[in-house]
C-alpha cells in the first residue's frame, strides 16, 4: 500500500516490446545521461533508454553522477557516446534535452514522436561547487518531473502498439 506523494512506478506489467527512447544532448555528459538514468528508475523494464551526444565528451561529468549517486540511482554504464552509433536503429521517441542537439539531432526512422525538452546547461554554471551542484540538481529535478508526466503517455503508446499487434 502506498502513502500519499508515494509512488508506484510499476503502473503496468506487460509482456509488451518496451517502448524504446533515445534521449540526445550535445555533448552527452549531463542533462541527458540524467535523463537516462531517471528513465530507467522510473520507467523500469517497460523502457529501453539509451542517450548520445552529438559531440560526445570524453566522460560523464562528475557532478552529474554525483547528483544520481546522491538520489541513489546507479551510475554504471552511464557514459557519453556518439550519437553515430545510434544511426539506423528504431525508436519510438527521440528526445532532445538542449537548444543545440535539437536542430542537429538526425532524423530517426520509425519513431512515434520527436520531442523537445530544453533545459540550460548545468555545466555552463560558474560559481562555487555548491552553487554548480544546484544547478545539476535543479536539472535533475525538472527531468524528474516531466519524466513522471511522460511514462503515461508512453505506456498509451505502448498499450496500442501491444493492441496493433494483437489484432
Amino acid at each position: 500500500m502506498t502513502q500519499a506523494g508515494d509512488h508506484d512506478h510499476r503502473v503496468f506489467e506487460s509482456a509488451a516490446a518496451p517502448v524504446r527512447i533515445l534521449v540526445v544532448c550535445w555533448a552527452n555528459s549531463a542533462r541527458s545521461i540524467l535523463a537516462e538514468a531517471l528513465f530507467r528508475h522510473l520507467g523500469g523494464d517497460r523502457i529501453e533508454v539509451h542517450s548520445a551526444g552529438i559531440e560526445p565528451a570524453a566522460e560523464a561529468n562528475p557532478l552529474a553522477l554525483r547528483v544520481l549517486r546522491d538520489a541513489g540511482l546507479p551510475t554504471d554504464g552511464l557514459h557519453p557516446k556518439p550519437i553515430s552509433g545510434f544511426l539506423g536503429q528504431t525508436f519510438d521517441y527521440v528526445i532532445t534535452v538542449c537548444d543545440d542537439s535539437r536542430g542537429a539531432c538526425p532524423t530517426f526512422p520509425g519513431v512515434q514522436e520527436s520531442l523537445h525538452w530544453g533545459y540550460a546547461d548545468p555545466v555552463k554554471v560558474d560559481g562555487t561547487e555548491d552553487q554548480r551542484l544546484a544547478a545539476f540538481r535543479a536539472v535533475f529535478t525538472g527531468l524528474g518531473t516531466r519524466i513522471h508526466q511522460f511514462l503515461p503517455i508512453a505506456d498509451r503508446f505502448a498499450a496500442s502498439r501491444s493492441a496493433v499487434e494483437l489484432a
